[in-house]
């Protein structure tokens, strides 16, 4: 009989636009029978914070398509290629675009990022926290949801040596 495959996930982006991609990838792969661990360092560790205060930033992101539906169903068709310069001198911008990916996944039919994390969870994906970035940050485990493991880049070696799948998000 042969071992399940093993996906390593290195999750290093703490915004609610890359929040996603380590979640959905880890949460499918476990569901196909793959053996998941997610290594959650520097700005990553927001994704695993008890308060979520993830939000997207469009500003630097040229690979964000502006011409998207964003938001409410009512807004579908309206081209919001807006400069960033223009984004960086409007206030509340960030909080605008936030609003408008939020209402946007809702719209789509796909999971938030806690209905998501809880998922992995349940699906048994093991998530490990930095404990450098933790110290370094000047966080404390009670910061963060239970279930963690807080471990080094060691811990996480031993299996992303071994996975047939190794991501850095």
């Amino acid at each position: 009989m042969s071992e399940a495959k093993k996906l390593a996930i290195i999750a290093t982006k703490g915004t609610l636009d890359w929040a996603y991609p380590p979640f959905i990838l880890a949460s499918t792969a476990a569901a196909l029978g793959y053996e998941v661990q997610v290594f959650f360092t520097f700005y990553g560790l927001q994704l695993l914070r008890k308060k979520l205060e993830l939000k997207v930033s469009p500003l630097g992101n040229p690979g964000m398509p502006m011409k998207m539906p964003f938001g409410p169903k009512w807004f579908k068709g309206i081209n919001w290629n807006i400069p960033n310069l223009v984004q960086s001198l409007v206030p509340g911008y960030e909080s605008l675009a936030t609003t408008l990916m939020k209402q946007t996944v809702k719209n789509n039919g796909v999971a938030s990022i806690p209905e998501l994390r809880e998922l992995c969870q349940e699906a048994e994906v093991k998530f490990i926290a930095c404990q450098m970035t933790v110290e370094l940050f000047g966080f404390q485990h009670s910061d963060f949801i239970d279930g963690l493991e807080f471990g080094g880049a060691a811990t996480f070696f031993e299996f992303a040596g071994e996975s047939d799948i190794c991501l850095f998000i």
